[in-house]
């Protein structure tokens, strides 16, 4: 079959949810819908790192610990492979903390990033505060 050139017309989510993007992480990147729990923003700013998508990540990080801004462009850049949710453990109904193993690739060497996040709701949205990196063996 001849590849036409044009994008898929619904390429999957690159959160790993095996939906498109479009019926995903789209309508929270677009800021249409605010994700609805800690696990759907820790998918939805995976998918924002993969797309180049600093607003988005900006935008969704407390603001007493967001960077001023976010170069996605630095060289060599990651190329992201894909996002495992290990657990998502609501704390009561504001806080909450994601623990994922995301795999990347930079300069076709493999990495892994291990983080459990901590999330907190303010004004009915869900932001990143911060978190705790595992130090995982090879």
């Amino acid at each position: 079959m001849k590849k036409s050139g044009r994008p898929a017309p619904n390429p999957p989510c690159p959160c790993g949810s095996l939906r498109p993007y479009a019926t995903c992480c789209a309508q929270y990147h677009s800021a249409a819908t605010p994700p609805p729990d800690a696990e759907t923003l820790m998918r939805a700013r995976y998918a924002a790192y993969c797309l180049g998508n600093a607003e988005f990540l900006l935008a969704t990080w407390h603001p007493d610990h967001r960077p001023e801004d976010l170069d996605l462009n630095a060289s060599p850049a990651p190329k992201w492979l894909g996002l495992k949710v290990l657990r998502h453990t609501p704390v009561d109904a504001d806080h909450a903390e994601v623990e994922f193993v995301a795999r990347y690739r930079v300069q076709g060497r493999a990495q892994r990033l291990h983080e459990t996040s901590r999330f907190l709701r303010e004004s009915g949205r869900w932001l990143y505060v911060d978190g705790d990196l595992h130090a995982d063996l090879p």
